[in-house]
């Protein structure tokens, strides 16, 4: 849900929005059964939205 409301605050489409949510899936799955599979692909995705979500976000400007 957290993910969702990235695309009402900043504008993020759905497709962008899940690739945080099946990385933070992911990192649920490493961290509770040990399961680390991880695609490079996926990192560089991640990498690149984390990227355009914090210009996104500093447009936002300063909370009054």
């Amino acid at each position: 849900m957290v993910f969702q409301c990235l695309q009402h605050t900043v504008g993020l489409e759905a497709a962008k929005w899940g690739v945080l949510d099946k990385c933070h899936n992911l990192r649920n799955q490493v961290e509770y059964e040990g399961i680390s599979d991880i695609s490079q692909q996926l990192l560089e995705a991640l990498i690149n939205l984390t990227k355009e979500l914090d210009v996104l976000v500093c447009a936002l400007g300063p909370v009054k």
